[in-house]
């Protein structure tokens, strides 16, 4: 009888021990929470690893566009057209407004990075506090993978914040 309690469980390799190990990992994995702070033409992400941990910049995701000046944006007059239908001359208009138009660039390539770093697993949530434009261009952009991590979003215009009073921001969306 005192020959079974010689040999422990994992002397075997059986499942028990392995369980256990299991189970550490499953505890020591830390949920990431990424929040995305963004107008038209400035974004940074911040991270949170839990409770108490506070919000940390994320090396190397801090974007900004330059600003256009004022003659990229608005020639002098719009150009003339002969127009095919009837005999008037009419003004064109740009297709698109130059402003817009780099915004919606911008905005996609802060998605594009987003869909990179949730597919190499760099973040479990995210929360995206924007200016109400850009939230809407946002919401449009990310990848619909993406779109499962948001647990929240904030149509706040954040970007000016300084991070250690974002804090009073989320108040209630992340524990900081």
């Amino acid at each position: 009888m005192d020959e079974a309690n010689l040999f422990p469980l994992g002397a075997f390799g059986l499942s028990k021990p392995h369980h256990d190990h299991h189970q550490q990992e499953h505890i020591m994995k830390k949920t990431v929470t990424w929040v995305l702070i963004a107008d038209g033409a400035q974004a940074r992400v911040l991270e949170n690893t839990g409770p108490g941990k506070g919000l940390k910049q994320v090396d190397g995701l801090d974007w900004a566009i330059e600003p256009l000046q004022a003659q990229e944006i608005v020639s002098d007059r719009p150009g003339r057209s002969h127009s095919s239908v009837g005999s008037g001359r009419s003004a064109m208009e740009p297709k698109t407004d130059p402003v817009e138009h780099r915004e919606a660039e911008f905005v996609r390539s802060v998605a594009a990075t987003l869909d990179r770093k949730q597919q190499q697993g760099a973040f479990d949530r995210l929360v995206i506090a924007a200016a109400p434009n850009a939230l809407g261009d946002i919401r449009q952009a990310i990848a619909p993978a993406v779109k499962k991590t948001v647990v929240a979003e904030l149509s706040k215009d954040l970007t000016n914040t300084p991070t250690p009073q974002l804090d009073q921001h989320l108040d209630g969306i992340i524990a900081t």
